[in-house]
């Protein structure tokens, strides 16, 4: 009786559920979704694939489009919602949120653009378009543009060496697609003999183990920052069980690294023969290729050659997976890339196990770096002498250094592996910028620590600069002078690390937001931030939070009297 009498409480009043748990599926949103997604297949390592295509449509995700997608994809709302609200460049926006503005101005505050004035640049077009209800003004990380500084995106479209002008120009015409630049297509590469030597390879005419010796003998290791021997992975990858899986790192995230962007835009091709060279050695199944959606320009050169070579039958039509990041700067680390490429957040794995055992989906996997395979390309087709001839300060090898910051010409100098900061700046760079003095240098981005003028005969290659409280990472080389504060310049650091710390682990999570705040004290409490820092580099899961420490060290041991 009493539950006959709530039944019909409940149905006079209208209290209680009267449909399934959760938001309603909106059916207007489910077409759009399912239109969108079209033959897609809907499997879950393709989420990240699927978000980006929401995005790029609508501007934003709305929470009826989530719900569509999940829906269409058999996923719950919330795995949904977990990976979108990772990623930097994917605007969630929540039931009775409004949506973001159409258009988005990023501008880059990461060291090398801060030292040519991005924040002046960010107040000045905060004050223009205060109020807009059609553009809003956001600071970004490090978009991979650190030569041409201070940089601004509006949409994918990035303006270089950034004024006010400039950015209200391309905001005024409505410029929000990439610009590709003149680089060696397909039909070009061929006609210079592109892939003969992966032909070569193919046919027999050379084994996968005397390969792997040459690359030994030459010399190369990896070139993203751990710097392994290059054909010691290959052995690792070739001696697991398949199948078999070959990921490209394009994740250069690093503050000062724009390397890879300098390959890409000019030769995709050599690096995309290096990649098939490399996943015939391991007898990879595919090919996945990790590009940082900062490279918009780039992700359409690689829609495009990738299809070239498809359409040529050097690989079959799916062979090589393109997928974008979505602005993570720890989707560098490769057991974070490899969490991202299966549609999830990109949280850095414990090990062992090793992804050369246990990478993409738990399958070997093979992990280079875009400059590490563009010198195997070039050491495949001439010989291990191609990197190994070429030797400075008893170190053997080639380095591309990205360098940027108070030189007078900088970009990507090709340079011998024992080249020093004051041969790079005077030989290489045209010298100091007019009216600077050298003062510091990065040696390997943000995480590579900071070192003086008076340490400027050091080799910059790997192994030389741990010695000094440093280490030279993918060779994100960042020059300060003497009109900059060495607090100021920690502390932009500091707060890059604090806000792209994954959160994954307590030490990196609290201990970069907790070194920020001490750094923006008047006065730094240097006992309290190296306890800090032990605990950090003891207790991090992965690199960020065991390198961050190195900026405040750094800056204590070397530039004391500007901490106080």
């Amino acid at each position: 009786m009493a539950t006959e009498q709530r039944s019909s409480w409940k149905q006079q009043t209208g209290v209680g559920r009267r449909g399934p748990r959760g938001r309603r599926l909106d059916e207007g949103a489910a077409a759009e979704i399912a239109d969108l997604l079209g033959e897609r297949p809907r499997r879950r390592d393709l989420l990240i694939e699927h978000l980006h295509l929401v995005q790029d449509a609508y501007g934003r995700l709305s929470a009826a489009h989530i719900k569509a997608l999940a829906d269409e994809m058999r996923l719950s709302e919330a795995e949904i919602y977990e990976v979108a609200t990772f990623y930097a460049h994917f605007d969630v926006v929540r039931e009775g949120e409004a949506p973001p503005p159409p258009r988005t101005i990023r501008v880059c505050d990461s060291l090398s653009c801060a030292l040519a004035g991005a924040d002046e640049l960010y107040s000045r077009l905060s004050a223009v378009y205060q109020g807009s209800e059609e553009v809003r003004v956001v600071r970004a990380p490090c978009m991979g543009r650190c030569d041409v500084a201070p940089v601004a995106e509006v949409g994918h479209f990035h303006a270089d060496r950034a004024t006010l002008e400039r950015v209200r120009d391309a905001v005024d015409a409505k410029r929000v697609q990439p610009v590709a630049p003149d680089y060696q297509t397909f039909v070009a590469y061929r006609e210079e003999g592109g892939y003969n030597t992966l032909k070569h390879l193919r046919e027999g005419g050379r084994s996968a183990e005397s390969l792997m010796e040459t690359l030994l003998e030459s010399g190369l290791r990896g070139m993203g920052g751990a710097g392994f021997p290059a054909g010691k992975k290959w052995s690792f990858v070739r001696g697991a069980p398949g199948p078999r899986f070959v990921a490209v790192n394009a994740d250069e995230g690093e503050p000062g690294t724009f390397k890879d962007r300098y390959y890409l835009e000019r030769d995709p091709h050599i690096v995309l023969e290096g990649m098939l060279i490399a996943a015939w050695a391991v007898e990879a199944e595919r090919c996945y290729f990790y590009l940082r959606d900062e490279y918009p320009a780039i992700y359409k050169i690689l829609r495009a050659e990738i299809a070239a070579l498809e359409a040529a039958q050097i690989v079959e039509p799916g062979y090589i997976e393109l997928r974008r990041g979505a602005g993570a700067y720890i989707c560098g680390e490769e057991s974070a890339m490899i969490e991202s490429i299966e549609g999830k957040r990109g949280l850095p794995r414990h090990r062992p196990p090793y992804v050369a055992t246990a990478g993409i989906f738990d399958r070997p996997t093979l992990v280079h770096n875009v400059e590490t395979l563009y010198w195997i390309t070039l050491i495949a087709k001439g010989g291990a002498e191609i990197f190994n001839a070429h030797w400075a300060n008893g170190r053997v090898g080639l380095r591309s250094y990205s360098v940027s910051g108070r030189v007078r010409e900088a970009g990507v100098k090709l340079a011998p592996a024992g080249v020093t900061i004051r041969q790079l700046i005077d030989d290489y760079c045209g010298g100091m910028a007019d009216g600077h003095e050298f003062k510091a240098y990065l040696p390997g981005g943000a995480s590579g620590g900071i070192l003086p003028a008076s340490l400027g005969d050091i080799p910059l290659d790997f192994d030389t600069v741990q010695p000094h409280g440093g280490f030279i990472g993918s060779a994100a080389i960042i020059v300060l002078s003497d009109q900059d504060d060495m607090r100021e310049v920690g502390l932009n650091l500091m707060r890059f690390f604090a806000d792209e710390s994954c959160g994954q682990c307590t030490p990196c999570r609290v201990g970069c937001s907790k070194a920020a705040q001490l750094m923006a004290a008047t006065e730094w409490d240097a006992p309290l931030l190296e306890e800090l820092g032990r605990t950090m580099e003891d207790a991090s899961i992965c690199g960020l939070g065991q390198a961050a420490p190195n900026v405040f060290r750094a800056v204590l041991k070397h530039w004391p009297d500007e901490t106080r």
